[in-house]
């Protein structure tokens, strides 16, 4: 993994329009940057076009990048982040349904996710959301099930940002303990 310094020179190269410093820039970011994306989108394919939508995101608006306002990997998480929700959100709207229009394809086997995950490790992971409060698990559950901001969450749940801050980061750590136990 690359230093915070060696991607904001990385960055400021890109900023000049220096291709070789976004080929070496894309190859120590990529990983963690495609990690982002799949946890959104779930599905390989469209995590790579959120990855290689922000790349040309990062490589447009490099000189844009303050090393005083954040890490040069935080602020290009932000970028496929967005893109990754922008696209999840097509993709939502492009499936739109009518009652009864899928009803031949159910079927009563686990889906992709839940056969991908162990079933004790999906138990405990439930059973730790249950011990959360209300709020906290419901703030949680849209973040990170439906991809919503912290932003997103305030204005849904018509609360204050910080307070849905809050809320999410106590209940990550209450649920790290749980799931430690």
């Amino acid at each position: 993994m690359a230093s915070t310094d060696e991607l904001a020179v990385l960055l400021a190269a890109c900023a000049r329009r220096d291709a070789q410093a976004l080929e070496r820039l894309y190859r120590l970011a990529s990983p963690q940057l495609f990690a982002v994306a799949l946890r959104i989108l779930r599905v390989s394919h469209r995590a790579e076009e959120a990855l290689q939508d922000g790349f040309i995101r990062i490589w447009q608006h490099a000189g844009e990048y303050r090393p005083e306002r954040g890490a040069p990997l935080t602020w290009m998480a932000s970028i496929v982040r967005y893109r990754a929700l922008d696209l999840r959100r097509r993709d939502m709207a492009a499936r739109v349904t009518y009652p009864g229009e899928l009803d031949h394809f159910a079927d009563d086997k686990p889906g992709p996710l839940l056969a991908a995950q162990s079933a004790a490790e999906a138990r405990a992971l439930e059973r730790c959301l249950e011990h959360l409060e209300g709020k906290q698990r419901h703030c949680i559950m849209l973040a990170f099930y439906e991809g919503m901001s912290h932003a997103e969450l305030s204005a849904h749940l018509h609360e204050k940002l910080g307070t849905v801050k809050s809320w999410i980061r106590r209940g990550l750590e209450r649920l790290r303990t749980c799931l430690q136990e």
